[in-house]
């Protein structure tokens, strides 16, 4: 998903409770282990995660969504201290990070969310997740130092909103890539993203995906 991630790992399986309708899994070779019932993978708890890398925990599945037992968050957060790594720990539900705070979370962490779009409405219409306006109102009221923003799929937006919500969450870092599964998404034209590139780069750092080519070249 990222090129900077050393690996990605799933400690909870079965079907995503946010049901994105652009989410690769469900035509992917892994697609049934992400049905049904979420549960707990076993031997997440078994394996040791090494040392020294960059890992994404939930690729697959936003283990933050409301559903999910925070027992099970909890234990996952355990695993993952044990080992000297920096993780990545993104959500659609980024208002869980505030309930974990008051538990304990591994510092060793980026926090981060997704922002496709700026439209309230085609949010809660390609998502079961927490509107985008939710996502950016709890991340702006995240005090963590390492935190980012994904704009991907990226989505038709207003730019000034795009801008000033990005700047208000100050994050580490963004993240921008395009829908890669030919869902038909609303998309910005070129000069549009180019402009919000611009913009960002002002104050974070931007890391582009190589599937942003495909509407930077074509439209």
């Amino acid at each position: 998903m990222y090129p900077w991630i050393y690996e990605t790992k799933n400690p909870i399986r079965g079907k995503c409770p946010h049901a994105c309708n652009y989410c690769y899994v469900p035509t992917s070779r892994v697609k049934r282990l992400y049905e049904g019932k979420p549960y707990l993978v076993e031997s997440f708890f078994k394996h040791g995660l090494g040392q020294g890398k960059t890992i994404f925990i939930g690729s697959c599945f936003d283990i933050f969504a409301e559903p999910i037992l925070t027992q099970w968050i909890e234990l996952i957060f355990q695993r993952c201290v044990r080992f000297n790594n920096t993780y990545l720990f993104q959500s659609k539900n980024p208002g869980r990070f505030h309930e974990l705070l008051k538990l304990g979370i591994p510092s060793n962490a980026i926090y981060g969310t997704t922002i496709e779009t700026t439209d309230i409405n085609l949010s809660g219409m390609i998502s079961s997740a927490p509107t985008v306006v939710n996502r950016w109102d709890a991340m702006v009221d995240l005090n963590l130092p390492d935190k980012m923003v994904s704009i991907e799929p990226i989505l038709d937006f207003n730019l000034f909103r795009m801008v000033n919500w990005v700047e208000t969450i100050k994050p580490k870092f963004v993240s921008i890539g395009a829908d890669s599964k030919n869902h038909n998404l609303p998309e910005p034209p070129a000069e549009k993203v180019r402009e919000l590139i611009q913009e960002l780069e002002k104050f974070t750092e931007v890391k582009i995906k190589k599937n942003l080519d495909r509407i930077l070249i074509m439209k």
